[in-house]
């Protein structure tokens, strides 16, 4: 079974959240995903991910954190456990 991979990136300038970011994603294993934590929206991660066969899924909460959920595109356990 996958786990959550909690990425919490608040507290940093750019560009560390995204440097912090693309290493992980060569760390998931089958049914892993990625919960990143961030106060900025990531516009130039999403892109990436695309390219590099990724899912992801992101939300705004009320005080305007944003969660991003990543995933290896085609696998559904994973995809299903970031969505739950």
């Amino acid at each position: 079974m996958g786990s959550e991979h909690l990425l919490d990136v608040r507290d940093m300038e750019l560009p560390e959240p995204l440097l912090r970011a693309l290493p992980e994603l060569e760390s998931l294993l089958p049914g892993d995903y990625i919960r990143m934590l961030s106060h900025r929206d990531p516009l130039l991660l999403y892109s990436m991910l695309e390219a590099q066969g990724f899912g992801y899924k992101r939300r705004k909460d009320a005080s305007g954190i944003y969660e991003i959920l990543i995933w290896r595109a085609g696998d559904v356990a994973a995809e299903q456990a970031a969505r739950a």
